[in-house]
């Protein structure tokens, strides 16, 4: 038989008030005593009706998820951290793959308004962030991740883009690399702007240039994207000694562009990652990369926007999360010829 608030409440030892409390985030509960009621609920398999809820304008207990690219392992391991965070706080989770494209991120919009989600977490880029008003019209929080977003009703988490470029260019020169070239996703990601202008500002403070023959952008087909790069980069005959790929993607292109050239990495070619993901650590050689802390990221877009539900707030902030250089295979001094 299924369970009902009436089993919750008797098995919590609290009264039903107090369970429905809990579900619609209100009250005067402890923080310790509202976990003990979810796992209770938990336990006993106890699910409010979503549909009820809805109807009724109370929570549904369902927050969305738009990514751009669910087989990107970054974006994997982002819908990972939030499912978790989720589950621990009672939250199921609705993941969208948008593609990049703007005519599904309305689709996915409308859908998820559709099903009364609580509120929202985009990690997508969108050319028409005017997508979002139909969300604020109806007072549906807002949390973007990983990139930012020029929307007055969302609260912003991503790590520091300008600080890990300057991280990644200060490495490759520590190294003694001076002719180095960088590979880039499409510039409309606001991420892999940052990351060129902190790469950039290092080197200027070296008194170096980045030319722009040395910044090459593709479209977001990553891995053929940097192999492609890489390929036309390394046949250059004044060719970059190291490269620092805005993405672990656009990295492993490289490495195999490296490979099949024939070039060694690290002895001919040093490469710099960036996102630290699961396939930076057994690629061949392993990738030194920037690392997002991507669990801590994720946990903390969830616990804002849960924050949003429960004593909404017209402050729009922007969370900037260290970014971690993480030093493995890929990169070694540059040989002397």
């Amino acid at each position: 038989m299924k369970a009902t608030i009436y089993d919750v409440a008797r098995e919590a030892g609290v009264s039903i008030a107090a369970v429905s409390q809990v579900i619609n985030g209100k009250g005067k509960i402890s923080e310790e005593r509202r976990n003990e009621i979810f796992l209770v609920m938990e336990r006993l398999n106890y699910r409010p009706s979503v549909i009820a809820a809805a109807l009724t304008g109370k929570k549904t207990f369902t927050l969305g998820l738009l990514v751009p690219d669910i087989s990107n392992p970054f974006f994997a391991e982002i819908a990972h951290a939030v499912e978790d965070q989720g589950h621990k706080l009672g939250y199921s989770i609705v993941i969208c793959s948008t593609h990049n494209e703007d005519e599904r991120v309305e689709r996915y919009l409308t859908l998820l308004q559709q099903k009364s989600v609580d509120g929202m977490i985009i990690g997508t880029g969108m050319d028409n962030v005017e997508l979002l008003n139909p969300l604020a019209d109806k007072s549906i929080p807002i949390v973007s991740i990983a990139r930012e977003m020029s929307s007055p009703y969302v609260q912003t988490v991503h790590v520091g883009d300008f600080a890990g470029g300057k991280l990644a260019a200060q490495h490759l020169l520590d190294l003694g690399h001076t002719r180095v070239a960088v590979l880039a996703e499409h510039l409309k990601v606001s991420s892999s702007r940052e990351r060129i202008r902190g790469f950039r500002e290092a080197l200027t403070c070296a008194d170096l240039e980045l030319p722009e023959a040395l910044v090459k952008t593709g479209g977001f087909d990553l891995l053929r994207d940097g192999k492609r790069q890489t390929m036309e980069l390394l046949q250059q005959v004044n060719r970059p000694t190291a490269l620092f790929c805005c993405n672990d993607l656009l990295a492993i292109g490289s490495l195999q562009a490296a490979k099949e050239l024939g070039l060694r990495v690290p002895e001919d070619l040093s490469i710099v990652g960036f996102d630290n993901t699961i396939l930076a650590s057994v690629t061949d050689p392993p990738l030194t990369t920037i690392a997002q802390p991507i669990e801590a990221m994720g946990k903390l877009a969830v616990d804002l926007l849960i924050a949003q539900l429960t004593h909404p707030s017209d402050a729009k902030l922007t969370h900037i999360l260290e970014p971690e250089l993480v030093v493995r295979k890929s990169t070694g001094t540059m040989a002397r010829k």
